[in-house]
């Protein structure tokens, strides 16, 4: 049954928060979006997957609501978060620039991206009222009228190699707090996270390998972000795959390399899982390597729509716990 048969407009939040080592804070943090403000579980909110990597310190929580009800349920999360993770703590391989280091919000069905900026910005100005030590940069279709893509706003503050943010200047609140540090908060189509790990520990050859598939390169793939990081004794090559408009998009098969799907009448495409790792594979072989593996941290868009679909219908807040949650 599709969501707007259900009645539904449903949007998603990948909630990255730097922590992966204690599993009860993570799971503490995922039950509170669940929450209503009586104590009662909301019932048309679920936490889809819950994804932590013990390495990268790192965790993305997906919890899935009537669009009506995301900002609240995101929020109530947050708070739990800014309780729980303290950042002059906090270590791991993966930049981070705050304990809620993202909150993405992503349309699924009946939703358009302009609307989802509109609850992330709402997001943000309930953020600062509850949690005044917070800071907030925006990006996407939060950062108005600029509409600065994440990859943009992380260049300029630095994300990828900066740990020191007390001196950086954020969009809205008070000067980053140790403890906090710098949360991004913002609107876009879907983004998929896709790793694949190759069998070798040469950090310099998985940056040869991510910056040849980033969309950026000549040959890359289009919307694709990568970076190469130590892994469990080897080097993963981490993927942000960004959703495009692609008017003439057609549904498509996971073998191809580009695979399609439409939020309220718009149409977009992205780079399939399978092909991403089929290149970094090549890519790999080219130098003498083999590759070990590919991770999907939580879902394609399709998959999140269906899911996000079931758990609300049969009103299954923890969706993860039948779904299997992966702790890396």
């Amino acid at each position: 049954m599709s969501s707007s048969r259900l009645g539904l407009r449903l949007a998603a939040c990948l909630l990255n928060i730097s922590e992966a080592r204690r599993k009860n804070i993570v799971e503490n943090i995922a039950k509170a979006a669940l929450l209503e403000k009586n104590g009662q579980k909301h019932p048309e909110v679920s936490v889809l997957n819950i994804f932590s990597d013990r390495d990268y310190n790192r965790s993305v929580i997906t919890i899935a609501a009537s669009v009506d009800d995301l900002g609240n349920s995101v929020l109530a999360a947050c708070l739990e978060a800014f309780q729980s993770i303290n950042m002059e703590l906090q270590e791991g391989v993966h930049p981070c620039l705050g304990a809620v280091d993202l909150i993405p919000i992503y349309p699924l069905s009946g939703v358009s991206v302009e609307e989802c900026g509109a609850v992330a910005r709402s997001l943000a100005e309930s953020l600062l009222l509850r949690a005044p030590s917070c800071s907030l940069f925006l990006f996407g279709e939060a950062d108005l009228p600029e509409k600065r893509t994440l990859v943009q706003r992380r260049k300029q503050l630095g994300w990828f190699t900066r740990r020191d943010f007390s001196a950086l200047e954020p969009d809205l609140g008070a000067a980053p707090a140790r403890r906090c540090g710098l949360t991004g908060i913002g609107a876009s189509p879907y983004v998929m996270n896709c790793n694949v790990t190759i069998d070798s520990q040469d950090l310099a050859v998985g940056k040869e390998i991510a910056a040849a598939i980033r969309g950026s390169s000549v040959n890359g793939l289009k919307g694709v972000q990568a970076m190469a990081f130590p892994h469990e004794g080897k080097i993963e090559i981490a993927c942000n795959v960004e959703s495009f408009e692609d008017q003439e998009a057609t549904e498509t098969l996971e073998e191809s390399q580009y695979m399609a799907f439409s939020v309220l009448g718009d149409h977009f495409s992205y780079v399939s899982p399978h092909y991403i790792e089929a290149q970094v594979k090549k890519l790999a072989s080219d130098r003498g390597i083999g590759t070990i593996g590919r991770a999907l941290i939580g879902f394609t868009p399709q998959e999140c729509k269906n899911c996000a679909e079931y758990a609300i219908k049969e009103s299954i807040g923890e969706f993860w716990r039948i779904r299997g949650g992966v702790f890396m």
